[in-house]
């Protein structure tokens, strides 16, 4: 069984964003959690806070939908952990002689998918 959770209009570019998702690909849940918590960037906290949603979301359909009844949340582990480009706030700077420079306020989406499925 499946269960994702999506934080969607993060407010930081997806390169930046993509560097910590790569380091929890594959981990267990519980394993991926601890090395979000020592890495130390803006980002390990916003993934960080989408993995326990996604652990959340698992506990809470075992509890309230029938098929999901034999899902193991102890065995959860990251199948799929991704981060997506969203719109760009595009801004102005002055620049010399009048005229003006684009700024770009890159944001993402992260995606987390976790699995209890043998690997």
């Amino acid at each position: 069984m499946e269960v994702q959770a999506i934080t969607k209009n993060v407010r930081m570019s997806a390169q930046k964003m993509r560097e910590v998702v790569r380091q929890i690909q594959g981990l267990p849940a519980a394993h991926a959690e601890a090395v979000l918590k020592v890495v130390p960037r803006k980002g390990a906290r916003l993934v960080a806070k989408t993995l326990k949603s996604a652990i959340a979301n698992a506990e809470d359909l075992k509890t309230h939908k029938a098929e999901y009844r034999g899902l193991n949340t102890d065995l959860l582990y990251v199948k799929e952990a991704f981060a997506q480009t969203a719109s760009t706030l595009k801004r102005f700077t002055p620049k010399a002689r009048g005229s003006a420079g684009p700024i770009l306020k890159r944001n993402c989406h992260i995606k987390i998918v976790l699995s209890d499925d043998e690997r």
